[in-house]
């Protein structure tokens, strides 16, 4: 057994922020997974996370559980499920988060603080969602369940015709980004064949990115199929542990900084072009970090639609306003670049099953730090960077990673 919550030492002065690691995890591939169950997934990943971290069910001390659900699975109460993973985990304390398709994301940061707060010194995050199995014009009426409704619920193509009207409103006021926006899905693409848990394992190359075709059609204002994330089902899980607890386990990930910024739900209250809760957690993450975005390896960011990734470029300080296609045609942002952006593939050539995909996101940055992400692994990665959403930027969460052994 690990040990009982709150006997760790605290950290050495200059250490403080290192309050919790990564020291184990699991993902399945993300794609339709038939033959799963919500259940199936999420037991999955949770005995293969601890085996990976060498702990046993009886060393867990909480448990947190990331599923958007809004409709995707008939079972809605699900935290309980993670304990089919073990009858050992039986009377753990165990909690759902929630938080449009940053919930992964939510679910590690209450994690993290359950750490923080000396309540727990081996906590399992789990991030799971189960999409396909769900008709088409429901998982539209389900995702757009992380917009205002009275503002967009009527909004034509779901989150796509939301996500198309955000590039219509950028094209207008930079100009067409066409090139730019099939630069970004292009690269994702070609980064997604060496990622084993990618939906999509295929170079699609820019020129059938850039073009609308039959194979590429026109989605929702000047959106193409290719510029669109894919519904997937999938999950993922991390086992974190205190700094003092981590190091005595075989591998520890820190957590440099880890941030949350909610903004307003309607865009109406906001220029919905800035992402400004999406700047202001990459501003207090690298300043809680003591880092500049040029330290950084690589970032994983949320690629919901490429446009998002555009502007993301500019909110985190990559790019000036309006000149994110700057980074996307140079080739900053491609592997051996100045910050590869999105190694993994991002959600465009990955998947997004929303529950699992900000765990997910943490498993695939600890893996490069770890040295072990094979084809994907960016070549002396020391620090990793992650950016989540949910909605409309309207739930940021920012984690910068740093493996300490």
């Amino acid at each position: 057994m690990i040990g009982s919550p709150g006997t760790s030492e605290p950290a050495a002065e200059g250490d403080a922020i290192l309050t919790a690691c990564i020291v184990g995890w699991a993902h399945t591939p993300f794609c339709k997974l038939s033959g799963e169950t919500l259940e199936s997934l999420i037991v999955k990943v949770a005995i293969d996370a601890m085996a990976h971290a060498g702990v046993g069910p009886e060393d867990v001390d909480e448990i947190v559980l990331g599923h958007f659900n809004a409709g995707f699975s008939a079972q809605d109460f699900t935290a309980s499920l993670v304990l089919q993973a073990d009858d050992r985990l039986r009377f753990k304390p165990a909690t759902r988060v929630e938080n449009a398709c940053a919930t992964g994301s939510a679910a590690v940061r209450q994690g993290i603080r359950a750490i923080e707060s000396r309540a727990a010194r081996i906590v399992l995050v789990v991030g799971a969602e189960q999409m396909t199995s769900t008709p088409a014009p429901e998982i539209g009426r389900n995702l757009l369940r992380a917009a205002y409704l009275p503002e967009l619920g009527d909004e034509e193509g779901g989150f796509a015709g939301v996500f198309g009207r955000i590039a219509s409103a950028y094209f207008q006021r930079y100009g067409d980004q066409s090139d730019a926006l099939a630069a970004i899905a292009a690269k994702n693409h070609k980064n997604g064949v060496a990622n084993p848990y990618a939906q999509i394992r295929k170079d699609l190359g820019f020129e059938f990115c850039r073009h609308e075709s039959g194979s590429n059609p026109v989605v929702a204002g000047p959106l193409k199929r290719t510029d669109c994330s894919l519904v997937s089902d999938g999950a993922a899980a991390v086992v974190l542990a205190d700094t003092a607890t981590a190091l005595g386990m075989r591998r520890a990930v820190a957590f440099r900084a880890n941030e949350h910024v909610q903004d307003f739900l309607p865009t109406a209250k906001r220029d919905i072009l800035l992402f400004e809760g999406c700047e202001v957690a990459w501003r207090r993450a690298l300043a809680s970090a003591g880092l500049a975005l040029d330290d950084l390896s690589f970032v994983e960011t949320h690629d919901c639609f490429t446009v998002a990734e555009l502007i993301e470029y500019e909110a985190m300080g990559l790019a000036k306003r309006g000149e994110g296609a700057k980074a996307a045609l140079s080739g900053e942002t491609c592997k051996g670049g100045r910050l590869p952006v999105n190694p993994s593939g991002g959600l465009k050539a990955k998947g997004h099953p929303i529950g699992a995909t900000g765990v997910s996101m943490h498993v695939l940055t600890a893996m490069q730090l770890a040295g072990d992400a094979g084809a994907m692994q960016v070549d002396g990665a020391t620090l990793g960077g992650i950016f989540n959403m949910g909605g409309i930027a309207v739930a940021n969460y920012v984690s910068i990673l740093e493996r300490i052994k």
